[in-house]
């Protein structure tokens, strides 16, 4: 069954002694998918993919408007960190969750659900007045797109159950995971003003959860227990406190607050090991941390969030301090580096059977590495075409690296716990997202001046992206 392919049948013509050319003829509505009624492949995808595809714009708007934005909300240098994080934080705390109920009570409901509440929340940050209510209402977005994403994998996996069929949907589906970084930027540079970019991206959102309330089937493998709320607690208030104290690192490292919010990020870890422990249906099976092909998974999430995402959420807020590059030249400048991601994690099936996923990962991440390198000194040169090779090479490895991610992340647990796959790995993801955004912006911002601070920052992405390579190779 090919979905799209499959047309309602037609109702035989009326014939017979009744029949007469006043007849009325009968016509059958198109098809409404319903809960529990066979998948259509190809809607599934395309829905499921747009959606995140507006997810990661949604995500990725604020790396060429944070100047702009910052200044609108009177915000300080220091808590820049939480304007750009704010999203992160919310999909890290909720992507375990958001999976786990994704199983147990419907991906199709998680995702509508999701994806409607994204749309709200993205009209709603584009009118906010204050940095506390910015971050809040990204917050908000994070909570919603881990809906989204946790269950969008989920919902894959039961319309392509063939290995064959799977390995084209999460490469199209990584491929739109590129495609939104690439759009974000840009749409928001070209718009006029970043309260209208955010309020064309929650209309974006709102327009495929209507086409998603016809189009997708549901799908589930409950567990029949309650939802982990003590579990998403501890661990999204051990992820804010991570936060902060990367946050307060930049006004030095060994002060006091800095110490205790790592105490307590500790704390709240365990805590929250302790809750899954005991859990009758924990967000996450501890047991899976003893499975190689788990553990890869997300030291993959992890080390693309430090690496990867650490520093190409900041380098554009640098780019136009340090070179007066205006919002829209920055983002055709990173289209450059997204643009070739895209491409790569479109064309990375065709390394089916040559490399494995694995070794796909950690060639993604000796690129990065040597992306980062190249573009030392760029910032102080004063020209951005001394960023090009940088860009083009890093975009590869970004490439390789989220083609490879969903199809790690969907093979590394059973098929029934497809979307706690998916959301173990993403919360990896951002967890690292987190860290390396404000570990980045701590750094560079430290330094003294930020050519300086930026070369160490992206040395010390260099550093991150090589652990990666060699964890994740080490993991067979």
């Amino acid at each position: 069954m090919t979905g799209l392919d499959s047309a309602t049948p037609r109702t035989p013509a009326t014939t017979g002694p009744d029949a007469g050319p006043t007849a009325p003829r009968r016509t059958t509505p198109p098809r409404r998918a319903r809960p529990g009624s066979p998948p259509a492949p190809r809607a599934t995808l395309a829905l499921t993919s747009a959606a995140t595809a507006v997810a990661l714009m949604t995500y990725t708007a604020p790396a060429v408007t944070l100047p702009g934005t910052a200044a609108a909300l009177h915000t300080s240098l220091s808590a820049q960190a939480w304007l750009l994080n704010g999203t992160p934080l919310g999909l890290a705390a909720l992507l375990l969750v958001a999976g786990s109920l994704a199983d147990d009570y419907g991906r199709r409901r998680v995702f509508l659900a999701g994806t409607l509440a994204l749309g709200l929340t993205t009209v709603l940050g584009a009118v906010t007045t204050s940095t506390w209510q910015f971050t809040l209402a990204r917050v908000a977005q994070g909570a919603a797109s881990a809906a989204l994403l946790a269950s969008s994998l989920g919902l894959i996996v039961h319309a392509f159950p063939s290995p064959r069929g799977r390995l084209h949907a999460t490469g199209v589906w990584g491929a739109f995971v590129s495609g939104g970084i690439a759009l974000g930027p840009l749409l928001a540079g070209a718009l006029p003003g970043w309260r209208l970019a955010y309020a064309v991206l929650g209309g974006a959102a709102l327009i495929v959860a209507a086409l998603g309330t016809r189009a997708l089937s549901e799908s589930r493998a409950p567990r029949h227990g309650r939802p982990d709320v003590p579990g998403a607690l501890a661990f999204g208030l051990a992820l804010v406190a991570l936060v902060a104290a990367l946050t307060l690192g930049r006004d030095g490292w060994l002060r006091a607050p800095v110490g205790l919010l790592l105490a307590a990020t500790v704390a709240l870890t365990a805590v929250f090991w302790l809750v899954e422990r005991r859990s009758a249906t924990p967000m996450i099976d501890l047991s899976l941390l003893r499975h190689r092909r788990f553990l890869a998974s997300s030291a993959g999430g992890l080390f693309t969030g430090l690496a990867v995402i650490g520093l190409f959420t900041f380098l554009p807020a640098l780019l136009q301090r340090a070179l007066g590059l205006s919002p829209l030249d920055t983002a055709w400048l990173f289209l450059l580096w997204s643009g070739v991601s895209f491409v790569v994690a479109l064309q990375a099936k065709r390394l089916a059977g040559r490399m494995p996923p694995r070794r796909q990962l950690a060639l993604g991440f000796v690129l990065h590495a040597v992306a980062a390198v190249s573009m030392l000194g760029a910032l102080g040169s004063g020209t951005w075409t001394r960023l090009l090779p940088g860009l083009l090479i890093g975009g590869v490895g970004s490439g390789l690296l989220n083609a490879a991610l969903p199809l790690v992340a969907v093979e590394s647990v059973p098929p029934e716990r497809a979307a706690m796959g998916s959301g173990a790995q993403q919360t990896f993801r951002y967890v690292g997202s987190c860290a390396g955004v404000a570990l980045t912006i701590a750094i560079a911002t430290s330094a003294g001046s930020l050519t300086r601070g930026a070369d160490v920052a992206m040395v010390v992405s260099a550093a991150l992206a090589a652990a990666g390579a060699v964890i994740v190779a080490a993991l067979r």
